[in-house]
């Protein structure tokens, strides 16, 4: 576990220079560059408001604002867009890599990395697009929205975590890179972010419960929408999940980097 570290810190200059490569070449021949990595989820968070604000506007407690729905939807949008960025890059990572592992001796952990930097970078620029549309709709920040950092770095650790578990099996069954996005379909629809929980009915909330990431999108709600504090002991069993899935992703990594590059 040790040499995986000592390996990240000996190339911390290639991780960040393939996250600004990474950055620079995607939208190297784009006019408005990195605009569209706002533009895109802003533009769905826009589709949804328009549809279902005047449903659901009325049942949003709590938000002095006539867009609050908007609001509510941007604030869980953030969370979920670094979630399922980071889970579905990893998921075909070590496959898209593959000629890249063969033929260039560097730490293979080094790859994941790029991804969570890279991803990173693209949600601190959505945060602060976000933010910015708050100010516009009439809600200003607030010192609680300092949260966001902690909580974006559970976040991308849980994850992190997960995505390496299913990277590496992905490599040796690979059905589970066609499972994968349905079930995060169907998380997403399981997650409070384009419904407030409390239209749920109680025995369905009970089921939403064992959804990890609950907890962290209530709180991005909480501290974005209702300038409140997370609520820590609901985060507790979110963190726990999440240093388990980092151990077991590092661990499986580990034991099979070696087997990847035949299997590949």
């Amino acid at each position: 576990m040790f040499g995986l570290l000592r390996g990240l810190f000996s190339y911390r200059s290639f991780i960040a220079t393939s996250i600004r490569n990474e950055f620079v070449s995607r939208f190297s021949r784009s006019s408005l560059g990195g605009l569209w990595m706002i533009i895109n989820p802003l533009a769905n968070v826009l589709i949804y408001a328009l549809i279902l604000s005047n449903v659901l506007a009325a049942k949003l407690p709590g938000i002095d604002n006539k867009y609050a729905y908007a609001l509510y939807l941007m604030a869980g949008t953030l969370a979920w867009s670094l979630f399922s960025e980071i889970v579905n890059r990893c998921l075909t990572l070590f496959i898209e890599n593959g000629n890249l592992m063969k033929k260039m001796k560097f730490p293979r952990i080094t790859l994941p990395f790029i991804v969570l930097g890279s991803a990173l970078l693209n949600n601190f620029l959505l945060l602060l697009s976000v933010l910015g549309v708050f100010i516009c709709l009439g809600h200003w920040p607030t010192w609680q929205m300092l949260w966001a950092v902690p909580l974006i770095l559970i976040v991308a650790a849980l994850a992190m975590g997960l995505g390496l578990v299913l990277g590496v099996l992905n490599v040796f069954v690979r059905d589970i890179g066609q499972v994968v996005p349905i079930v995060l379909q169907i998380l997403f629809w399981f997650t409070p972010i384009v419904y407030p929980i409390t239209i749920i009915p109680e025995d369905l909330q009970s089921l939403i419960g064992y959804n990890p990431m609950l907890p962290l999108v209530s709180a991005y709600h909480d501290v974005f929408v209702y300038g409140l504090s997370p609520n820590l002991m609901g985060l507790t069993s979110t963190v726990v999940l999440t240093l388990l899935l980092l151990v077991l992703g590092l661990y499986i990594f580990r034991r099979a980097a070696p087997e990847m590059v035949d299997a590949l």
